[in-house]
């Protein structure tokens, strides 16, 4: 589920981002909506099978491991020793789990589905790809706002930029170091990639048709690498698909007059859709996506979401432990190549104490979700996963925004969300499907600030690896409190203070 939420003229509401109980059963029963295949009166769950080894030969026993189980395998990750499987026995998990070599073996939903994935084209091997036209999203009811024109842009000027005082030109005449160095900071952000994984890249809208790399996009929307020409497009059939497209514009929205301008204009940006038919973020998902990013190239890898159908992750559960470990090892993996950045989360909860989950799991076709009471332990996935820069909101005073999580050690830094109340120049204003614009806020607009500034830094020092580049970051956002707003003392909502255009 993506975070964030959404700016209309009757104050706040949350953006709907699941489809209804009667409308997925209703999807389940067409099926023609679903790239599943029918197999009979048998319904099957998706599995992730983690080796002990963390390679191809790690795949191999994986395999061996669900044949065994009577599952079928549907997609390999030999970076990570991994394989995503489908099958209709309940059991299926405890079986595999119990084999040699097999390290973890969990269930990636809740909700059944009429059969494994069908086979497509290009989909499979992490594959290139390339693009054409885009579709206007259908039945989109997301309030959108006249096109800005560059104008305001309080979140880059509190981030050091000044957005207002480019006239006459391109470029920014109050960037760090003046117009010279902002000409040649956007030329060298042409060699930076970063990856978007969300719910897919709209990539013939004006602010960002030359910002899209078609050869580094793809969809990860049912756990494959789907490089068909477009597939990471948003489905104008599924809720939420905007958000991508917002997220994006954030990060590398051209400077060009019109629109909206994004924190690193001029950097490439790999378009990864996750968000599946059904309206999920599924694990699986957030594998391919990862794996994908990393191996194309990626600086940053923006994660503005968190794992469905579980909000919070918790060990001690087998399954959910699983996926805990899954996502883990796709994390790690990136992070030998890329800084990983996800949003902190909208409940406005202590992710270090005790606190209540009463909407998991998410893609249940009918009743309440489970009211759980959890613990520090349970975490979100991927935010508050080892080395992960999790990002937390403020308002455009400075302030931590209420919805915004918290807590002492979960969070890296904070950034730009908005206010929801406030209407759309308290928000935050971006690109939306079909060449629209949208003022959202939340923790999602934040992290997308972040991997904009990762992306300057990228190109201000090219021969940094990631370690290098987090620790600018950190040490500018911890500056940026102190001859800003004042307000970083509360490390628990700051972490290291409010992230700033690095120089």
């Amino acid at each position: 589920m993506a975070d964030v939420r959404l700016v209309s003229r009757r104050r706040r509401r949350t953006l709907v981002l699941r489809s209804t109980p009667a409308a997925l059963a209703a999807a389940l029963l067409l099926g023609g909506a679903l790239p599943y295949m029918a197999d009979g009166p048998r319904t099957f769950l998706s599995y992730l099978v983690l080796a002990d080894r963390t390679d191809a030969q790690g795949v191999a026993v994986a395999d061996a491991a669900v044949r065994a189980a009577g599952g079928q395998v549907v997609q390999e990750y030999p970076q990570v020793g991994m394989v995503l499987a489908y099958a209709a026995d309940g059991s299926f998990a405890a079986r595999v789990r119990g084999r040699s070599g097999i390290a973890a073996a969990g269930a990636t939903r809740t909700a059944k589905v009429p059969g494994p994935p069908r086979a497509v084209a290009g989909a499979g091997d992490f594959r290139h790809g390339a693009g054409d036209a885009a579709e206007r999203m259908e039945g989109d009811t997301t309030p959108t706002v006249p096109d800005p024109a560059e104008r305001g842009g309080w979140n880059l000027t509190m981030m050091g930029d000044d957005p207002a005082a480019a006239a006459g030109g391109t470029l920014p005449a109050a960037a760090p170091g003046g117009p010279a160095a902002a000409a040649q900071r956007e030329s060298a952000l042409h060699q930076v990639l970063v990856a978007v994984l969300d719910s897919g890249v709209d990539d013939t809208h004006p602010d960002l048709r030359d910002a899209v790399s078609p050869a580094d996009s793809v969809s990860c929307a049912d756990g494959r690498p789907d490089a068909r020409s477009g597939a990471w497009r948003p489905d104008p059939s599924v809720a939420e698909s905007g958000h991508g497209t917002h997220v994006a514009g954030l990060i590398g929205a051209a400077r060009d007059g019109h629109g909206v301008v994004g924190v690193a204009p001029g950097v490439r940006i790999a378009a990864v859709r996750l968000l599946g038919p059904l309206g999920q973020y599924y694990p699986e998902n957030i594998v391919c996506g990862l794996l994908w990013a990393a191996d194309h190239g990626a600086v940053a890898i923006n994660d503005s979401y968190f794992a469905d159908p579980w909000k919070y992750n918790c060990p001690q559960d087998p399954d959910q432990g699983a996926m805990i470990q899954a996502v883990g090892r796709a994390v790690a993996y990136a992070q030998r190549r890329a800084l990983v950045v996800a949003s902190a989360g909208n409940d406005g909860q202590d992710l270090t104490g005790p606190r209540t989950d009463r909407r998991s799991p998410n893609d249940r076709l009918s009743g309440p979700g489970d009211d759980r009471q959890l613990g520090p332990e349970c975490i979100r996935l991927p935010g508050e996963l080892p080395g992960v820069v999790s990002v937390g909101a403020v308002t455009r005073t400075g302030a931590i925004a209420s919805y915004s999580n918290y807590g002492d050690g979960r969070i890296t830094l904070a950034a730009p969300g908005g206010d929801p109340d406030g209407g759309p120049d308290d928000a935050i204003v971006s690109d939306w499907p079909g060449g629209r614009y949208a003022a959202l806020a939340g923790t999602s607009m934040s992290a997308a600030h972040v991997t904009g500034a990762i992306a300057v830094a990228a190109a201000l020092h090219p021969d940094w690896g990631p370690d290098r580049l987090r620790g600018l970051l950190l040490t500018q956002a911890h500056a940026n409190c102190l001859v800003g707003a004042g307000l970083c003392r509360d490390r628990a909502g700051y972490g290291a203070g409010i992230v700033a255009l690095p120089h």
